[in-house]
């Protein structure tokens, strides 16, 4: 392939072009080729495949390139933290050029089971509905509070739309076996570092008018369970409430549910509650929007 096409086609991988019109651009490649129009025409012709690629996927704006970790922290000074639940704490928020940029202090365990510097998206498990999730900036704003020789790694497990009952049993959703794959993903982690607490968010899916009942119960139970799998009875786990904006028609139960996560520090030690009430939704009236996953 002639240079000038190859220079051409890594410009395009540019956050720039997402703003860019057709018209713009097409300008810009009369102006960069002054070649033959046979030419010219082929290039506006990937080009315009290019740029409607870029416009109407939701997530193709973000840059997927990621450093690995080369040398970690002692293994006492490397906290982790499990992130788990289904689509808040997976992320739907869009991700903006500030979540891009990786904490020095903030590491998590990507795909392949590696340590690297963390920035948004976090998680991977849904490629077309990957977004901001909480991880982040949860990761930053811990590590402000600790010396600067303790480092944060965050073992993302969230699998959006998964119910307590296929936490609870194990049941692959969306092609992730759910438990086994958070115990899979913890084991690997602690092989590196010290792990402090899980962070949860779920119930949406239990919150319609069948899928409630037990809930309570189950999420105790779920709690139980990895606790004894990972030989931690006391692991700090840290709930968020489901937000107080979920319309009733669609989650009827939702107010019930969260008056259980209310009652559980109650009943389980060493769980604590995150209000929700002051953060807003997307359009969708479902999820966080970027803001609030912040």
């Amino acid at each position: 392939m002639n240079s000038w096409i190859l220079e051409l086609l890594n410009f395009w991988s540019f956050e720039l072009l997402d703003s860019w019109s057709f018209e713009h651009l097409n300008n810009w490649i009369l102006g960069f080729l002054n070649m033959k129009i046979n030419n010219v025409l082929i290039i506006l012709l990937l080009t315009s495949c290019s740029v409607s690629k870029i416009n109407t996927d939701p997530v193709s704006h973000f840059p997927m390139l990621s450093e690995k970790v080369q040398v970690l922290p002692a293994k006492e000074n490397f906290y982790l933290y499990i992130l788990a639940g289904q689509s808040n704490m997976a992320g739907r928020g869009y991700v903006q050029p500030e979540d891009t940029i990786p904490s020095r202090q903030v590491l998590t365990l990507n795909k392949q089971d590696e340590w690297v510097y963390a920035k948004e998206p976090l998680h991977y498990y849904e490629p077309t509905r990957t977004g901001l999730d909480c991880g982040l900036s949860f990761g930053k704003s811990l590590a402000k509070k600790l010396d600067d020789d303790i480092m944060i790694g965050l073992i993302p497990c969230a699998v959006g739309g998964s119910s307590i009952e296929q936490w609870l049993y194990d049941s692959t959703y969306r092609d992730v076996q759910l438990y086994t794959n958070l115990i899979h993903r913890v084991n690997v982690a602690q092989e590196s570092g010290t792990l402090k607490g899980m962070l949860w968010h779920q119930g949406e899916s239990n919150a319609g008018l069948k899928n409630y009942i037990g809930y309570k119960s189950k999420l105790e139970a779920f709690i139980q369970k990895l606790r004894m799998d990972i030989h931690q009875s006391d692991l700090s786990i840290y709930i968020g409430m489901l937000g107080s904006y979920l319309t009733k028609n669609s989650f009827p139960n939702a107010d019930k549910l969260n008056q259980d996560l209310k009652s559980i520090p109650n009943t389980v030690s060493n769980v604590y509650l995150i209000k929700t009430s002051d953060l807003h939704h997307k359009p969708d009236t479902v999820h966080f929007d970027s803001a609030a996953q912040r």
